[in-house]
């Protein structure tokens, strides 16, 4: 009774409500770039008894949903936090996830794998098991060279730039989807502007390409 008259009753239910609202608090914060926030609701859940390899694992995951490749070191980072903190301990080690809480709220922000992935996902939950175009088979036997497996493959090192323009990947049925779009920020404006030269390639050699 003593102690929540004096307000120093720690609210954290594992795996209860107030567990998921903290750890929802603390994501929310760092996609939001706020490291002091962040920092925070880190110390609140530290401070009540959550289980700092946990934290440590959604730290990793924040850093591929929400940083990826604006900034990969985000990644490098938060697993390094992680072994840190296995290494190290409790408290020790917990500087280190704050170390990675603090980089990953100040790191340049895309969620354009996320997205991606979970389009890629969708389309092979909505069209199934398609098959392997026969280009993209290998052709380690003579019976599997004899049924047409790789052939027209191009060897992408051959071409210039090792760049096969028009080259498809995708099982015909699928067509060209594009699930990547890379965002304006960090590293990945640079991916940007490299896919856009190679989409954009792609689409003129297609385009050239004769009927069959």
């Amino acid at each position: 009774v003593a102690t929540v008259l004096t307000g120093s009753y720690r609210r954290f239910d594992r795996q209860g409500d107030v567990f998921y609202e903290q750890i929802s608090a603390l994501h929310k914060s760092v996609r939001g770039s706020d490291p002091d926030a962040a920092l925070y609701w880190l110390a609140r859940m530290l401070d009540g008894g959550c289980d700092p390899a946990y934290v440590a694992r959604r730290i990793v995951r924040m850093a591929s949903e929400d940083i990826g490749n604006a900034d990969p070191r985000a990644m490098t980072l938060a697993l390094e936090a992680w072994q840190a903190w296995e290494r190290l301990g409790t408290p020790e080690g917990e500087l280190a996830l704050a170390h990675a809480v603090v980089f990953l709220a100040c790191a340049a922000k895309s969620n354009a794998v996320y997205t991606a992935w979970q389009a890629a996902q969708a389309d092979v939950q909505a069209h199934g098991s398609l098959a392997v175009p026969p280009s993209l088979r290998p052709a380690s036997t003579a019976l599997a060279r004899s049924l047409g497996h790789g052939r027209d493959y191009r060897y992408a090192h051959d071409e210039p730039e090792a760049f096969a323009a028009g080259a498809s990947y995708f099982p015909d049925e699928l067509g060209q989807p594009v699930y990547y779009e890379p965002v304006s920020r960090g590293l990945e404006q640079r991916i940007a502007e490299k896919l856009a030269d190679f989409r954009g390639r792609n689409r003129a050699a297609r385009q050239a390409k004769p009927p069959v």
